[in-house]
């Protein structure tokens, strides 16, 4: 654009009353573009208001939504940062029994109709063995092969059982603000995208060791308590108890079998090692009521760990009950059992004696594993190659277990949960994972000879490195090398 002439600049000057002309707004704001703040610069563009949601893509059961918007900007600027489609979950009422599912109806569009260049038409049903779950891959009736009609529908089920739905040929699951592809995850005080604010983490040790065999409390689990653990080692047993007297779990000296319990709102999962004395207790919540924990005592007791989330206004409650009831809330229920001689009960003025616990000797240092060669390696050689987050850390007697929250997989033979333990030998792992750190881990799967036990090993000196896009990026170039 050239310059202005002097007679052009004369009709945009100000008019008698002193107010700028319109003419002059014209002017300011082709300055403004022209000076750096507009025309030059190379920020992103601006969004349109979201419009509104879309009808559901299907009449029945689960299907998506999805609403979108435009990006306004400048030739100069760069695209708007973020998405144009937002995709989110919607819920309708369950398909009637015999309904014929979204998928299904996909592949018998092409009954009866000639494909693969030929003449010849075939009956098609769903094949989920090929490698893309998103793509509609029909299997002929009567037929040992299957074909590849494109993508699915967008809102089409991943596979059957599973939560994801597909999206642009991509399988989506939802984060707890229902949109599909969404990292939000609920806190641990069950507030979606939270930070862990508006509750407390309680965590004790119980290790009254007890005067006799029988019944004794170990805490008070109060209403609103979630991710409730409790577990130990020893061959005693946990036992729980609703407000109601009545026991959910190893009561009246009946112990119960492993598995799902419903109590207090919430299912409780109750796991017995079958080798080794590992027992352990975990519910998600949240409790609708108050539990009572107890442990059965056979043997003296060497510790009971305990762990709950509880909102921050029933903290002050819970403290000031467990205060009047006694911390350890004592309230033994003696039975002559046949067991070994109890020893008689110290006085209680005594303080028993400990024997000071030896210091263990230092970790050495881990060896070094870097390098292209040591990612193929464990790339190519593990059963899983997955990028988590480190939720905790357990040692016991020569291994460590961590537990993590799976984030995104890149390899499995086997299907993933959210939630796992992870098993690393020695008390020393090399190397050793930091908590609450996302890593990129390579584990093996490891299963006993008896067939008790399917652990996800991760090998002493094997691949965990802290996640990061370069990381990714590594990872992903890697996978074209391995063999298959």
């Amino acid at each position: 654009m050239g310059k202005l002439r002097p007679r052009e600049a004369e009709r945009l000057a100000p008019g008698p009353t002193g107010r700028p002309c319109p003419l002059q707004n014209l002017l300011l704001l082709w300055t403004l573009l022209n000076s750096g703040l507009g025309g030059n610069a190379q920020g992103p563009g601006e969004w349109t208001p979201w419009g509104s949601w879309s009808r559901c893509s299907s009449s029945c059961g689960r299907g998506l939504s999805v609403r979108s918007r435009r990006c306004i900007r400048f030739p100069q600027e760069e695209l708007c940062w973020g998405d144009t489609h937002e995709y989110r979950v919607c819920q309708l009422p369950d398909c009637p029994p015999g309904a014929v599912p979204f998928r299904d109806l996909q592949c018998a569009l092409y009954n009866g109709l000639p494909v693969l260049g030929t003449q010849k038409t075939y009956q098609w049903v769903p094949f989920y063995g090929a490698p893309n779950q998103c793509d509609l891959n029909c299997l002929a009736e009567g037929h040992d092969f299957y074909h590849s009609f494109g993508r699915v529908l967008d809102g089409t089920p991943c596979s059957p059982g599973t939560q994801g739905l597909c999206v642009a040929g991509r399988c989506l699951s939802a984060g707890c603000d229902g949109l599909l592809g969404s990292d939000a995850r609920e806190d641990q005080c069950g507030h979606c995208g939270g930070a862990n604010d508006s509750c407390l983490f309680v965590q004790r040790v119980f290790r009254d060791a007890g005067a006799f065999a029988g019944y004794w409390n170990v805490t008070l689990i109060p209403e609103g308590a979630r991710h409730i653990r409790a577990a130990h080692w020893s061959r005693n047993h946990l036992a729980l108890m609703g407000v109601d007297g009545y026991y959910v779990l190893n009561g009246n000296w009946v112990v119960s079998p492993p598995g799902t319990y419903e109590a207090a709102g919430t299912h409780v999962v109750y796991t017995r090692a079958a080798t080794g004395p590992e027992e352990t207790l975990r519910a998600t919540g949240p409790t609708s009521q108050d539990l009572l924990l107890q442990v059965l005592l056979q043997e003296p007791n060497p510790g009971i760990e305990f762990e709950f989330w509880l909102p921050r206004e029933r903290y002050g409650p819970f403290q000031a009950q467990a205060q009047a009831l006694g911390w350890s809330l004592r309230q033994p229920q003696p039975r002559e059992v046949d067991l070994q001689p109890p020893e008689p009960p110290p006085a209680p003025t005594v303080i028993p004696s400990r024997t000071p616990i030896p210091t263990p000797e230092p970790c050495p240092p881990c060896p070094d594993t870097r390098g292209r060669a040591h990612r193929l390696l464990h790339y190519c050689g593990s059963d899983f190659v997955f990028r988590a987050r480190v939720l905790g850390r357990l040692h016991q007697a020569q291994e460590t277990r961590y537990e993590v929250r799976v984030q995104l997989i890149y390899k499995n033979r086997s299907p993933l949960q959210a939630l796992e333990y992870v098993w690393a030998p020695s008390r020393c792992p090399c190397p050793l994972l930091a908590l609450h750190r996302e890593y990129l881990l390579a584990a093996q799967r490891l299963i006993s000879p008896d067939g008790t036990q399917d652990r996800l090993l991760l090998p002493h000196a094997g691949y965990a490195r802290p996640w990061s896009p370069a990381e990714d990026s590594r990872t992903r170039l890697v996978a074209r090398h391995c063999p298959l």
